[in-house]
C-alpha cells in the first residue's frame, strides 16, 4: 500500500524521534522498570496521542492508518513506548470518543488527546482472561451514583502520575455488562503494585481493586448493558494497532540483525556472507513485509467504513506470531550477544511473546477468523 505524502512525513518524523530520542535512554528505563515520562511528554507535543481524533478535541484529524504508522516506527526501537501510546489511544481515549456523551468528550478528551493525561481500559479480571464475558465486577445504582466493587488485572496506563481515569466493565444487572468511567483518585479505587514483567518493562501495568467506589451515574459510558459489545469493538480496532506494533518489532529485528551481520566476522568473513545467515534475514524481511501489508489492509477497511473485524484478527494473528519468530531468529543471529540486555534484540525477544496474548490471544483470533468462514 502506497502511503500519502502526509503519512510518509509522519513516518519519517516518528522514525527520527525513535532513533534520536527514545533509543539513547530507553534501555535504562527498561532495566530499572521506570516509566519514561519525558518521552511521553515529547510524544504529546508531537501530537501522537491525537493522531486519530478530530481537531475539535485537539487531535490531528487522522485515522488508524496514521496511528499504525507511528506505532510501527516506535516499536522498531522500543515496544514499551509503543504500547504506552497504543493503549492510551486505542483503549483509553477511543472508547470515550466512540461512545461518550458530548459532555464526557469535552471533559476528558482534550487532556487525553494532548498526552497530558493517560487513560486505562479495565476489562480483564483475575481468573478470567480471554473469557471477558465472565465479568464479576459489579456496579449498583444508588440514587445518582454507581457503587462499584471488583478487581481488574493487567491494566496498562492505570497507575502513572498522569493517569486521569480508567473505564471499567461491570455487571449492572443480570446478564448486563456496562462501561463506567472511574477517575483516578476516587475513594476506594486502589491501584495495586506494578507487575514484575518479562517484557514491556518501561510501560505501566497494574492490578486494580474497587471497594465501594462511588462515581456519578453520568459516568456511564455509552448505553447501559452495551459495555461488553462496546469493548469488543474497541478491541477489534485495537488489534490493528497491535498488528502495527508487532510489525515494527519484527522490522526492528531485521534492522538490528542486518547491521550486526555486516559487522560481525567469523572465519575471516562477515557472517552475513554465509547463506545460513543471509537466508534467515531474507525470511525475516519477508515476514515483516507481509505483516505490514496485512495491517495496512485492515486499517484501510476500517477507515473506509467496511467490515474489518476478521481482517484485524488476521493482521494481529500474523503480525504477533512473526514478531515472535523474528525475535527468536534475531537472537540466534546475534549469538551470545543476543542474550545480553545491552543489545536491543534481547529486549525485542522479551517483548515479543506478549503480542500473542494481549488484546486477544492467538487462539481468540483464530476463533474470530473461523467464525467468519461459517465454522
Amino acid at each position: 500500500m502506497q502511503l500519502t505524502e502526509e503519512l510518509e512525513a509522519l513516518r519519517a518524523s516518528v522514525r527520527d524521534f525513535a532513533r534520536e530520542v527514545v533509543a539513547p535512554v530507553i534501555a535504562g528505563h527498561y532495566e530499572q522498570h521506570t516509566f519514561p515520562y519525558e518521552i511521553v511528554r515529547q510524544m504529546g507535543k508531537m501530537g501522537l496521542f491525537g493522531l486519530p481524533f478530530p481537531e475539535e478535541y485537539g487531535g490531528m484529524g487522522g485515522d488508524y492508518l496514521a496511528l499504525g504508522v507511528a506505532l510501527e516506527e516506535l516499536a522498531r526501537v522500543d515496544s514499551s513506548v509503543a504500547i504506552t501510546l497504543e493503549a492510551a489511544v486505542s483503549l483509553g481515549a477511543m472508547p470515550i470518543y466512540r461512545y461518550g456523551t458530548a459532555e464526557q468528550k469535552q471533559r476528558w478528551l482534550p487532556a487525553l488527546v494532548s498526552g497530558e493525561a493517560l487513560a486505562g481500559f479495565g476489562l480483564t479480571e483475575p481468573g478470567f482472561g480471554s473469557d471477558a464475558g465472565g465479568t464479576q465486577t459489579r456496579a449498583v445504582l444508588d440514587g445518582d451514583e454507581w457503587v462499584i466493587n471488583g478487581s481488574k488485572a493487567f491494566i496498562t496506563n492505570s497507575g502513572t502520575d498522569i493517569t486521569s481515569l480508567v473505564t471499567v466493565t461491570a455487571l449492572t444487572g443480570p446478564d448486563e455488562i456496562s462501561a463506567i468511567v472511574v477517575p483516578s483518585g476516587t475513594p476506594g479505587f486502589e491501584v495495586g503494585p506494578g507487575y514484575s514483567k518479562v517484557g514491556w518493562c518501561a510501560s505501566d501495568t497494574h492490578p486494580l481493586h474497587l471497594d465501594d467506589v462511588r462515581v456519578p451515574a453520568a459516568n456511564l459510558l455509552g448505553q447501559r448493558g452495551r459495555g461488553f459489545a462496546q469493548f469488543l469493538h474497541t478491541l477489534d480496532e485495537g488489534r490493528i494497532a497491535i498488528a502495527a506494533l508487532a510489525t515494527g518489532l519484527a522490522q526492528g529485528c531485521v534492522d538490528e540483525s542486518v547491521a550486526y551481520a555486516k559487522e560481525r566476522r567469523a572465519f575471516g568473513r562477515a557472517i552475513g556472507d554465509f547463506q545460513a545467515i543471509s537466508f534467515k534475514l531474507a525470511d525475516m524481511r519477508t515476514r515483516a513485509h507481509t505483516a505490514r501489508l496485512a495491517w495496512h489492509d485492515a486499517a484501510a477497511r476500517l477507515v473506509a467504513g467496511q467490515d474489518f473485524k476478521q481482517y484485524a484478527a488476521m493482521a494481529k494473528l500474523h503480525a504477533s506470531e512473526i514478531a515472535v519468530t523474528n525475535a527468536r531468529e534475531a537472537t540466534q543471529i546475534h549469538g551470545g550477544y543476543g542474550f545480553m540486555n545491552e543489545y536491543p534484540v534481547a529486549r525485542f525477544w522479551r517483548d515479543a511473546k506478549v503480542l500473542e496474548i494481549g488484546e486477544g490471544t492467538s487462539e481468540i483470533q483464530r476463533m474470530v477468523i473461523a467464525r467468519d468462514m461459517g465454522l
